[in-house]
């Protein structure tokens, strides 16, 4: 059984994400979404909400499991015996940032671990969860990027700030 692991923050989880582990569900027997905390970034959902967010978004694939993890990606990957990451890109700087860390990931597991990229669907190729975060702060429209039960999840947070 082939096990592959697509990672990041989902803050908040975007069509774009949604987009990406779709196909990569296909392109495996399961997929493993590791929802993570980044320490150089600030969260409007804190990992459990962010998490249970992910899981909404994808109760109704088989293959699709949800976790969070604290930690190196590839420490919680070593636990799962997965040797398979699946990343999105979007623009040129995704591909120079995502390049560097599909190496830094490849070292350091001793030539374990694999990083495969998907490109982005051209509708989701600019959207990112900090833009999306920015127009839900000055009340913009959502729909294109967000579910329904994000948009109303993203909504509540920002007016409690």
């Amino acid at each position: 059984m082939k096990i592959a692991v697509y990672s990041g923050s989902f803050d908040p989880v975007t069509k774009g994400h949604k987009d990406i582990i779709i196909r990569a569900s296909k392109m495996c027997d399961r997929l493993i979404v590791v929802v993570l905390n980044n320490s150089s970034k600030n969260y409007i959902f804190n990992l459990q909400e962010r998490k249970e967010l992910v899981e909404k978004s994808f109760s109704d694939y088989e293959n699709v499991e949800v976790v969070s993890y604290e930690g190196l990606l590839i420490d919680y990957m070593k636990t799962i015996s997965c040797n398979y990451i699946i990343r999105g890109l979007r623009a040129v700087n995704d591909y120079e940032y995502e390049l560097s860390m599909a190496y830094a990931n490849y070292d350091i597991s001793n030539s374990k671990i694999e990083t495969i990229f998907i490109p982005a669907s051209r509708e989701f190729l600019y959207l990112s969860s900090s833009v999306v975060r920015e127009i839900a702060k000055y009340n913009g429209e959502l729909d294109r990027y967000l579910d329904n039960f994000v948009i109303e999840s993203l909504k509540s947070k920002l007016k409690g700030k």
